[in-house]
């Protein structure tokens, strides 16, 4: 029988808030936001539902918990990444653009692109914080790298680097909400790995100046 002063008690609750977010991410992916229940969270958790509130006031502070506690520390560790980089700017574009698959698509977090788009209309303070703390800061990061590249040399002074960051993101944010949506109907062949891979080469050689090659 574990005691309040067993290993295993202290470490089991030193887990509960990454066991609870983790359950509550995989229940809104799942029945989307306004569905789940705080019960529901306390139940797939495996604790009481006042546990739950212990933690967290709302359904709304739960998710901000994903951003604050899983995203954005990732999203820390990538700027400073490219800010450290001595090599060239497609092999940062590349690292980075690998970084961010792994991360959010290739862990727990491969369901929040898709829960965001499904339920930006319907809690839009919500969609307003995400596109604050993840979607810009992502696209800026994007951006910095792009836009090195060009003042280099390296890509195409003709390139428009705002749409240029969008168009290097798009394709990881489709292959995400696929994996939670359309993938279930049998798609057998669709092989993230292979689609990021194909998606670098496209993108860099399109943007790469010719004369830099």
């Amino acid at each position: 029988m574990n005691t309040p002063s067993s290993p295993r008690w202290r470490r089991r609750k030193s887990a509960r808030p990454d066991e609870i977010r983790d359950a509550a991410l995989e229940l809104f992916v799942e029945r989307g936001f306004a569905a789940t229940r705080m019960d529901d969270v306390a139940a797939r958790a495996g604790v009481s539902k006042g546990t739950v509130y212990l933690y967290f006031e709302t359904k709304e502070a739960l998710l901000r918990s994903v951003v604050e506690d899983l995203v954005e520390p990732a999203l820390a560790r990538a700027e400073s990444r490219a800010a450290s980089h001595g090599g060239s700017s497609a092999e940062l574009l590349r690292e980075l653009i690998r970084m961010w698959w792994h991360t959010v698509s290739g862990s727990r977090l491969s369901g929040l692109p898709k829960l965001m788009v499904s339920e930006a209309r319907n809690f839009p303070e919500l969609a307003r914080y995400f596109a604050e703390h993840v979607v810009r800061r992502t696209r800026a990061l994007f951006e910095g790298v792009i836009r090195r590249g060009v003042e280099r040399g390296e890509f195409s002074p003709r390139l428009d680097v705002e749409a240029g960051a969008r168009l290097a993101m798009a394709p990881l944010v489709y292959a995400s909400i696929w994996q939670h949506s359309l993938a279930c109907c049998g798609d057998e062949d669709f092989d993230p790995e292979r689609f990021v891979t194909a998606h670098l080469e496209l993108f860099i050689a399109g943007i790469t100046c010719k004369e830099a090659k």
